[in-house]
């Protein structure tokens, strides 16, 4: 028997789950009674796939940037290190619904961009590695596969 560990995707089976999918991943409770819940947005099987630095990088600014158009309490949205999707935060919000119509709102935006947002030395960290058309053909192969996002296993 595997050790559990502190960090909930640690202890996700990996082999078992079927991108792309979206799933509340956990939740954490306010001393006042805020709920923060953080979702899987995965983008990519497991092991099989991933994303390229400048396309994830990208999607993040954009994600990050666009998403709270469609949603008032966002807290963030951050990529996961093994390039297969994201971590997206919201408060007060465990409706997996409505966090796939967020998304699929959000990508669509992406899709329409014309350029990434603070993609410059002075809002950005590593402006050079940047990537629009990839960050555009990874939220159209999401779109595509609508669908499955709530197959997770």
């Amino acid at each position: 028997m595997t050790k559990k560990l502190n960090v909930e995707s640690f202890n996700l089976d990996h082999t078992k789950v079927k991108a792309p999918y979206i799933r509340l991943a956990g939740k954490v409770e306010g001393h006042h009674g805020d709920v923060i819940y953080k979702y899987d947005l995965r983008f990519c099987q497991p092991n099989k796939e991933h994303i390229e630095m400048p396309s994830l990088h990208s999607l993040e600014h954009m994600m990050a940037e666009f998403s709270r158009n469609h949603h008032d309490d966002v807290v963030d949205l951050g990529p996961m290190g093994c390039q297969t999707g994201f971590y997206f935060s919201v408060l007060n919000e465990d409706n997996v619904d409505h966090i796939c119509s967020v998304v699929e709102k959000t990508l669509q935006d992406v899709l329409q961009a014309t350029e990434v947002p603070a993609c410059n030395e002075v809002q950005c960290g590593f402006a050079a590695s940047h990537s629009l058309e990839g960050a555009q053909k990874e939220a159209q192969a999401m779109l595509d596969r609508r669908a499955e996002w709530k197959e997770v296993f």
